[in-house]
């Protein structure tokens, strides 16, 4: 039941990244790249865990996908708000 949960949940993620990407294609404006790369890292993430078992979620390995993920909208919204030059 977990693996079903954990796929259904990276297809959320998927989904939400490619909302992102085509507002990326349309403006070329970072903020959606960074914000579709951030949901498929996510995704990345949910995929490894459904595929070790869903039971092991405490693995330093998955929490650098979410790191790396957490990081990247941290990063677009820094980037966003700051003053032009």
């Amino acid at each position: 039941m977990t693996e079903l949960l954990s796929g259904a949940i990276a297809m959320g993620w998927l989904v939400a990244g490619l909302y992102f990407f085509r507002f990326w294609r349309h403006t070329r404006d970072r903020f959606f790249l960074y914000f579709a790369l951030s949901f498929w890292l996510e995704c990345a993430g949910r995929i490894a865990l459904g595929l070790e078992g869903g039971t092991k979620e405490d693995r330093p390995v998955l929490y650098a996908f979410r790191v790396l993920a957490y990081g990247l909208i941290l990063l677009a919204i820094w980037q966003k708000n700051r003053p032009n030059r």
